[in-house]
């Protein structure tokens, strides 16, 4: 299905952050964007996605306390 980018996939972006809170954010991105492809537009989708954002938001701060990893 193709549906029109919702903007709330620019909260989904990870480029900006660190690579130990990369690793944590992105597979949040990914199955966001599998959503948008997958379900068909309207409000269901759109929960999907708020509620999505939001717990990809509390896994990255609860990252921000894990010590970044060396290589």
């Amino acid at each position: 299905m193709a549906n029109q980018v919702p903007p709330i996939l620019r909260y989904f972006t990870f480029d900006h952050l660190p690579d130990h809170l990369k690793a944590v954010s992105a597979p949040f991105a990914e199955l966001a964007n599998h959503l948008v492809e997958t379900i068909q537009s309207g409000p269901e989708l759109s929960v999907a996605l708020r509620k999505l954002l939001e717990s990809k938001d509390a896994a990255v701060r609860a990252a921000l306390d894990m010590p970044a990893k060396e290589n």
